[in-house]
C-alpha cells in the first residue's frame, strides 16, 4: 500500500491497517484532504476571528447577510431517507465490537456509532472501530468471549456515524506532510468501504455532524458530500446529515445551516452538554455570562428552552427531524429507590422533549430504551412530528444569550466538576472516552462544561455560597491534590500517569487568560506519542 504523499505512522492494529487502508481508500483520503484541506484551516481561522469579536464585545446576533434564506418559506430540505423516518429513540456510543452488537439490539430505531466525544481517538480506536462497522453492515460482525456469544439480532438499529469535529487533526496519517482532518478521515473510511453495500441493503450512508459553528462550515461538509459520491459513483443526495447545534454560534443558523445542507439533511439535533460548554466558553469575556453549578444547568432554564424551542420550529417550517438531546443516567443495579429516581427523571426528560414536538430523543444505555420508548410511543402516534410547526414561537437574541440561570455555585459543586474533569480526561488519555460516573455516562462534553465553569469561576472571581470562600486556582489544587489520589476507587483502570496528567492540566487550564478550545485538541499529542507518531510530526501539543 503505497499512494504518493500519504503516510500512515502508527504500526498499532496491523491487521485493521491491512483490512482499510487499500490503495483505493488512501487515493481517497489523499482527495479529500488536498481538496478540502485549506477550506477547513480558514474557517478554523474564521472561528477565532469571531471569538475575538465576541471578546471585544460585540454580541452574537442573526446574520443579516442570510436574512433572505429565513425568510423564504418555500424552500424545504430532502425527505427522509430509507431508515430514517421514525428516528423516536436514537442510542450512541463508541465503536467496540460488543458496544456496536449490544447499541444495534437495543431495541432503539438508529444507532450513533460515535468516532467523536464518547471514543479517545487512540489509532487502535479509530480503525478497529471501522472494521466493527464495516462488518456490522455485512452482518459478520457475531463473535464469542468470556463463554459468551455476541449475535446480531434480525432486525438491528439503523446505523449513523459521527466522525470528529472540524477542529480535530488526524496526527497518525499525514498527506503531503500534513496531518489529515479528522473530520475526512473518520468519514472517508466508512463511506469508501460501505457506502454501496448501505445502499444495497435498502439503507444509506448516515452521518451526524458536530460542533459546527457557521453555515459555511455546513457548506463545507456538504460539498464533502457532494464529490465523495461522485468519486464513487454514486447518486448524488444519497447521504444523509444531521447537524448537532452544540455551538452557541450556531444556534443563531440553524435555518442556514440546513440550507446549506438541504439535499443532504436529515434534521438538527439539541447536543444539550456540549452546547452548555460553548455557552460559557464562546463569552469568556462577559462576566455576566457566570453560571451556577453544572446541575442547575437544566433543560428549562430560559436560555436552554429558547435554544429547543427555534431548534423545533427551525426544523420542522424545513420538514426535517427536531431531535432530542441525551439523558445521561445509567441503571443503578444495586439500589431500586435511587434507580427509581433516576428513571423517573429520564421519563421527566423524554416527556419534555416529545411534548414540545421532538422527533426523537438520545439515549446512553440499552436499558433506558423502555422508558424512553414508552414515552415516545403514548406521545407520538406517527413516525415523527413535523405537523407541530410551533408558530408561535419567537426568539430573539436575548433569549439565546440570557444568564438568568437560577442556583449558587456550592463547594460540592465545585468539588464535583474537579472530579468528573480528573476522572475523564485521565480516562480519555487512557485510552476510553465514555465512563460510568455516579450513576451517569460521562463523555468529552461533561468534561468540558466541568473545565471551563472551573476556569470561568476563578477568572471571575467567584464564591462558594455555603461558605463565601473564593474559588481560586489553590482552591482548585487543593482539591486535586485530595481527589486524584482516590480517582482509581470511582473509576475503574485509571492509571497513576494519566491522573497526574490530568491533573497538571486542570490546575493549567484554571491559571490560562482564557480557557483551551478543547481538552481532546490538547491531549490528542499524548495518544499520538503513544502510537508512535515522533513528536514534531502532529499539530497537537503535549
Amino acid at each position: 500500500m503505497t499512494v504518493q504523499g500519504v503516510k500512515i505512522h502508527s504500526k498499532v492494529a496491523p491487521k485493521a491497517q491491512a483490512e482499510l487502508f487499500t490503495d483505493g481508500a488512501l487515493k481517497f483520503l489523499a482527495a479529500l484532504h488536498r481538496t478540502f484541506e485549506s477550506t477547513r484551516q480558514s474557517l478554523l481561522v474564521a472561528r477565532e476571528d469571531a471569538q475575538r469579536r465576541l471578546d471585544s464585545g460585540v454580541p452574537l446576533d442573526f446574520p443579516k447577510e442570510t436574512a433572505h434564506i429565513r425568510a423564504e418559506p418555500s424552500w424545504h430540505c430532502v425527505p427522509p431517507a430509507p431508515g430514517l423516518e421514525d428516528r423516536r429513540v436514537e442510542i450512541t456510543g463508541p465503536t467496540d465490537r460488543k458496544m456496536v452488537i449490544n447499541a444495534l439490539n437495543s431495541g432503539a430505531k438508529t444507532f450513533m456509532a460515535d468516532f467523536e466525544d464518547s471514543s479517545a481517538p487512540t489509532f487502535a480506536n479509530m480503525i478497529n472501530g471501522q472494521v466493527n462497522l464495516r462488518d456490522a453492515i455485512r452482518r459478520q460482525i457475531d463473535f464469542e468471549t468470556g463463554g459468551k456469544s455476541y449475535k446480531l439480532s434480525e432486525n438491528p438499529a439503523v446505523l449513523i456515524v459521527r466522525p470528529r469535529g472540524w477542529h480535530l487533526d488526524e496526527p497518525r496519517v499525514t498527506v503531503d506532510n500534513q496531518p489529515m482532518s479528522g473530520s475526512l478521515f473518520d468519514f472517508a473510511l466508512y463511506f469508501y468501504h460501505n457506502a454501496h453495500e448501505l445502499v444495497k441493503r435498502g439503507y444509506g450512508p448516515y452521518f451526524y455532524l458536530p460542533k459546527m459553528e457557521h453555515y459555511l462550515e455546513a457548506r463545507l461538509w456538504n460539498d464533502v458530500f457532494v464529490f465523495s459520491q461522485s468519486y464513487i459513483g454514486m447518486a448524488h443526495n444519497t447521504i444523509r446529515a444531521t447537524v448537532l447545534i452544540e455551538t452557541l454560534p450556531a444556534a443563531f443558523q440553524m435555518e442556514e445551516i440546513l440550507f446549506e445542507l438541504r439535499n443532504h439533511s436529515s434534521g438538527l439535533n439539541c447536543g444539550r452538554w456540549d452546547y452548555i460548554f460553548s455557552f460559557i466558553k464562546k463569552r469568556r469575556a462577559d462576566r455576566s455570562a457566570v453560571l451556577p453549578d453544572r446541575k442547575d444547568v437544566t433543560m428549562t432554564v430560559p436560555f436552554m428552552d429558547a435554544y429547543v424551542r427555534l431548534l423545533i420550529q427551525t426544523c420542522h417550517k424545513r420538514k426535517v427531524a427536531a431531535m432530542g438531546g441525551m439523558s445521561a443516567q445509567i441503571p443503578i443495579k444495586d439500589d431500586p429507590k435511587a434507580n427509581e429516581v433516576a428513571m423517573a427523571k429520564v421519563r421527566a426528560d423524554k416527556l419534555r422533549e416529545v411534548t414540545a414536538g421532538h422527533d426523537g430523543t438520545w439515549i446512553a444505555h440499552p436499558l433506558i430504551n423502555k422508558i424512553a420508548r414508552e414515552v415516545f410511543d403514548q406521545n407520538m402516534l406517527g413516525p415523527n412530528q413535523y405537523y407541530v410547526l410551533r408558530s408561535e414561537v419567537k426568539v430573539a437574541a436575548a433569549d439565546l444569550l440570557s444568564t438568568a440561570v437560577p442556583g449558587k455555585i456550592t463547594s460540592e459543586g465545585v468539588r464535583e466538576n474537579v472530579e468528573t474533569c480528573l476522572a475523564y480526561t485521565a480516562a480519555w488519555v487512557g485510552g476510553n472516552g465514555c465512563i460510568p460516573l455516579n450513576y451517569l455516562m460521562e463523555d468529552a462534553a461533561t468534561a468540558e462544561i466541568t473545565r471551563v465553569q472551573l476556569w470561568q469561576w476563578v477568572h471571575y472571581g467567584s464564591r462558594v455560597s455555603d461558605t463565601g470562600a473564593p474559588i481560586t486556582a489553590e482552591y482548585v489544587d487543593a482539591l486535586v491534590k485530595e481527589i486524584a489520589p482516590n480517582l482509581g476507587k470511582i473509576v475503574a483502570g485509571l492509571k497513576e500517569a494519566d491522573v497526574n496528567i490530568a491533573a497538571e492540566y486542570l490546575k493549567g487550564q484554571v491559571r490560562r487568560r482564557w480557557p483551551s478550545e478543547f481538552l481532546t485538541s490538547d491531549l490528542m499529542g499524548y495518544l499520538a506519542v503513544r502510537d508512535g507518531v515522533e513528536p514534531g510530526l502532529q499539530r497537537a501539543a503535549l
